[in-house]
């Protein structure tokens, strides 16, 4: 059985550029300029990973839900 996972974006670090909600737009919207997940918990979907990875600031993390092991984008 595969976990659920946590997506969040930091609101700090996020300038709006749109690339994730063009990446993966059944999981990121932007709200006033800046992208939010659509859901905190979702199964896991590799749009999602492509998302965090393309993010230019990195304000997307993926995580296990269960363990909280970071998933994307890479360390």
């Amino acid at each position: 059985m595969t976990s659920a996972w946590r997506v969040t974006v930091d609101p700090t670090r996020c300038i709006g550029s749109g690339i994730c909600t063009g990446a993966a737009p059944d999981h990121f919207v932007l709200v006033d300029g800046l992208s939010c997940p659509r859901d905190e918990l979702i199964e896991p979907a590799d749009p999602v990973i492509d998302a965090a990875e393309s993010c230019p600031v990195e304000a997307i993390q993926v995580a296990d839900a269960a363990s909280d092991r970071r998933i994307a984008p890479e360390l």
